[in-house]
């Protein structure tokens, strides 16, 4: 696959996955935020945002960015908890923010200057306690990384986002992104890019695996490429498979999960955090841009576990259908996720355990809990719950003594 680079001074178009992947990236950064500055007690935030293709900041059609994506996610989202905490009572909170926008091309730097600019400007006259510093980089990715690093290192930032929309696959190494997940606690990644690119690379660096990956699905990667494949649902459960494997290594939770695009499955937007709060809150906001992005397989807690040459697998959409279909499979795996560990786990590990490897909404996931005849909830004082909602980290779900599912799963045990 050629790769194609934004013409910025022509215009660049904005395409329906890029489209998608903003609004995604728009929500979950505002969600980030709320939650990040939510304690009373607070009264100020840091934070860093690396924009590693940052590109010039608007598109064609006057449509924002990422860089503005950014700039006005902070701007909208310090107003809304400063007009909380006043209605609460509590001081307006401080918040400050180091920008690194890096773009290879000279050009796309200068135009995303003259954007940024009025918007900073505006910030800095309307929100003295919104406390911004923007450093721009021309420099490939790789390059400018060690700069990054320092920067980081120097402001002693601990919380990180950063962004990594890349036209193909090669321009972050896979070594790269595992030092930045490994550099500090509180960083997360969305990482997009070709799968085609990456097949390509694996094409060369590691045939055997590649072809491995691809043979359950009945997928032979030849030197023609996938087009004729990448509108099948069975590309998309071989591609998300071959991508979990490939990046799986570079944090405890991946999201291998395909930009949904009528064109076929050929964008990835990948997100990486350290904690399985952050995959549950990126599960949540996909549930709420319904058909944004795509799964194939299973849809409970064991999502990548389908078999093609004895299962049929679904097309998880995180609608309302796909909804129902993964209902159905937690209500199965939950218990049954229970009992691998004995009769009893607390939530938090339940969690740690489960956000590797599920779509389903946390919602859902309560919902399977609370209606499951053979699962109880006990509260740190011994009660128990009695409502989805009211499922708190400190308890602990337990197999009741009847439990109903035994004979099931000793059955599926001895079928393996």
């Amino acid at each position: 696959m050629t790769e194609k680079a934004y013409d910025w001074i022509g215009g660049a178009r904005l395409e329906e996955h890029s489209r998608r992947k903003h609004k995604i990236l728009r929500e979950y950064f505002a969600h980030y935020l709320r939650v990040r500055c939510q304690l009373p007690q607070q009264e100020r935030f840091r934070l860093a945002v690396i924009d590693g293709f940052a590109g010039a900041g608007r598109y064609d059609d006057g449509t924002a960015g990422s860089p503005l994506i950014f700039l006005e996610g902070l701007r909208d989202a310090v107003t809304a908890i400063d007009q909380q905490r006043a209605a609460q009572g509590f001081a307006p909170i401080a918040v400050e923010c180091l920008l690194i926008f890096n773009d290879h091309n000279p050009d796309a730097i200068s135009q995303l200057r003259g954007h940024v600019a009025p918007l900073q400007a505006a910030i800095a006259e309307t929100m003295p306690r919104l406390h911004l510093r923007v450093e721009y980089l021309t420099e490939a990715f790789e390059a400018a990384y060690p700069l990054m690093k320092r920067l980081l290192e120097q402001g002693r930032y601990r919380n990180v986002l950063f962004n990594l929309d890349q036209c193909g696959h090669s321009h972050v190494a896979r070594t790269t992104l595992l030092d930045i997940m490994r550099a500090r606690p509180s960083v997360e990644i969305f990482y997009t890019f070709a799968i085609e690119a990456l097949v390509a690379f694996l094409r060369r660096a590691d045939p055997d695996q590649l072809a491995a990956q691809l043979k359950p699905f009945g997928i032979v990667p030849s030197v023609g490429g996938f087009d004729a494949a990448m509108s099948r649902n069975t590309w998309l459960g071989a591609a998300e498979r071959l991508v979990f494997e490939t990046f799986r290594s570079c944090a405890p939770y991946v999201s291998p999960f395909s930009i949904n695009n009528p064109e076929g499955w050929r964008y990835w937007l990948i997100h990486f955090a350290n904690s399985y709060r952050a995959r549950q809150v990126y599960n949540d906001i996909l549930h709420r841009n319904s058909t944004a992005q795509a799964h194939f397989g299973r849809s409970g807690l064991d999502m990548l576990a389908y078999d093609p040459a004895h299962e049929v697998g679904a097309l998880y959409l995180f609608d309302v259908a796909g909804r129902e279909g993964a209902r159905v499979q937690l209500l199965d795996d939950v218990p049954r996720l229970i009992a691998e560990t004995g009769d009893a786990i607390g939530v938090g590990e339940f969690y740690e355990t489960i956000y590797n490897a599920t779509p389903a909404h946390t919602d859902d996931i309560h919902s399977a809990i609370i209606e499951n005849p053979d699962i109880e909830v006990i509260t740190p004082a011994g009660g128990e719950r009695r409502s989805a909602n009211a499922i708190n980290l400190g308890d602990v779900l337990r197999l009741k003594r009847q439990a109903s599912f035994f004979p099931m799963f000793l059955a599926a045990t001895t079928r393996r």
